[in-house]
C-alpha cells in the first residue's frame, strides 16, 4: 500500500482517446482533442484537486507512436497522478466524433483501442487508489471488481476502511433489457450506480424522455427497483442519475434528492462531450474527500461536485482552460471552489420536480 505522498484518491479505467470533431457546415472541424471517458472523468476530478493534490488523480494514457507534443503538454500542466505508457509499435487510439441536426451524434473509432483492464493497474500506486471509475458492461464490471480486489489481498481479510468505492457507468450499448439480469448482479458489487436517463430507461424497455423534462416519476420507479435488488455488498449502495439539463437524482434506501443542472440556459452549454464523464470524476473526488458526513449528506454533497465538473467540461469544445491569478487556480477563468458555493446557495431555494 502507499503511504499519503503517494496517496492515490481517484483511478479510472477508461480509455484515452484523442478526438476528432466535426460539426454541420460551416463550423470547421477541431482534430487533436484530448478525449475519452478516462480523459474526462479524470479532468472531472482534478477540478477539485488542485496542486498538491492532484497527484491523487489517478489515469492511464497510452501513447502511440503518433501522439501530439502539445498534449504531452496539456497533461503534464495538469499535475496528476497520470499513468503514460509509450507504445511505439501502435497508433494512440483515436475517434472521430460527428454532429447533425436535432443533437444527433455520431463516434467511431479511427485506430484500434487499447481497452484497459485491472492488469494495467499492476505495479502502480493506482490500484491503491481510494476510488475507482468503471465504465463498462455488467459482466465486464463484476469482473473488474472482483480482479481489483483479488489483486490488493481478498476483499475478507481487507478492513472496511481500506476497501475502495466503485463507481460504475454503464457502457451504453449493453443498456438493455438482455442485460437487465447481469445488471442486477452488478449492482451488487458496486457502491455507486450512475447511468444517464436513458441507459436506466433503456435497461427497463422504457423511454424517459418527457415533452419537455424528462419523466422524473418514470425514473424515480426504475431507481426504486434497483435500491430494492440491492446495490453493493451490504445493500447500502446509492445511485446518482444523471439526466442533462434536468440535473440528477441521487438515491439511497430510504432517500432521495433531485439537483439542478448548474447551468440555467442552454446558450452556455458549447458541446456536451464529457460532461457525464466529467461529473463522475467530480462525484468520485466528493465521496473521497467531501466535507459532509458519511452517508446521503456525503452522497448529496459528492452530486453537487459532480455538477461543478460538469459546468466547466461543456462550456467549450474540447478541455477546459487552466489558468492562474493571485487566488489560485482558474478553469475557464472561473475558480472552481465559488462556484460551488454559488451552487449551493441556489440548491437552498430549489423546488423539487
Amino acid at each position: 500500500m502507499v503511504d499519503d505522498a503517494g496517496r492515490i484518491d481517484f483511478c479510472t479505467l477508461g480509455m484515452f482517446i484523442i478526438d476528432e470533431i466535426e460539426f454541420p457546415p460551416p463550423k470547421p472541424p477541431v482534430t487533436n482533442i484530448l478525449g475519452g471517458a478516462g480523459t474526462w472523468s479524470a479532468l472531472g476530478a482534478r477540478l477539485f484537486a488542485p496542486p498538491p493534490k492532484s497527484t491523487a488523480v489517478g489515469w492511464i494514457v497510452d501513447c502511440g507512436s503518433d501522439f501530439p507534443s502539445e498534449l504531452r503538454e496539456t497533461i503534464a500542466q495538469w499535475k496528476t497522478g497520470a499513468v503514460l505508457r509509450e507504445t511505439p509499435n501502435r497508433l494512440t487510439t483515436r475517434g472521430w466524433n460527428g454532429y447533425g441536426d436535432n443533437e444527433h451524434r455520431a463516434f467511431r473509432y479511427t485506430t484500434p483501442k487499447l481497452r484497459l483492464d485491472h492488469s494495467a493497474l499492476i505495479d502502480t500506486p493506482l490500484l491503491w487508489s481510494k476510488s475507482f471509475h468503471l465504465i463498462c458492461s455488467p459482466s465486464r464490471c463484476i469482473d473488474l471488481v472482483e480482479n481489483i480486489l483479488a489483486l490488493r489481498g481478498s476483499s475478507d481479510a481487507l478492513r472496511a476502511t481500506d476497501l475502495p468505492i466503485f463507481i460504475w457507468e454503464p457502457v451504453p450499448d449493453l443498456c438493455t433489457p438482455e442485460e437487465l439480469t447481469n445488471c442486477f448482479k452488478a449492482l451488487r458489487v458496486v457502491d455507486v450506480v450512475s447511468p444517464n436517463h436513458s441507459e436506466l430507461g433503456a435497461f427497463f424497455g422504457k423511454g424517459t424522455d418527457g415533452e419537455d423534462h424528462v419523466d422524473y416519476r418514470l425514473i424515480e420507479s426504475l431507481c426504486s427497483k434497483w435500491l430494492q435488488s440491492g446495490i453493493g455488498k451490504d445493500k447500502q449502495g446509492s445511485i446518482v442519475l444523471r439526466a442533462g439539463k434536468d440535473g440528477c437524482l441521487v438515491a439511497r434506501q430510504g432517500f432521495q434528492k433531485w439537483l439542478p443542472a448548474y447551468h440555467k440556459s442552454a446558450e452556455k452549454v458549447v458541446d456536451p462531450t464529457g460532461g457525464g464523464n466529467s461529473f463522475l470524476g467530480g462525484l468520485a473526488i466528493g465521496l473521497v474527500n467531501g466535507n459532509a458526513a458519511p452517508g446521503a449528506g456525503r452522497l448529496e454533497e459528492a452530486a453537487m461536485w459532480g455538477s461543478i465538473s460538469a459546468s466547466l467540461a461543456i462550456e467549450q469544445v474540447g478541455m477546459p482552460e487552466l489558468s492562474q491569478n493571485a487566488h489560485g487556480e482558474m478553469w475557464n477563468g472561473t475558480n472552481v471552489e465559488e462556484r460551488l458555493s454559488e451552487f449551493k446557495e441556489r440548491l437552498e431555494i430549489y423546488v423539487q420536480p
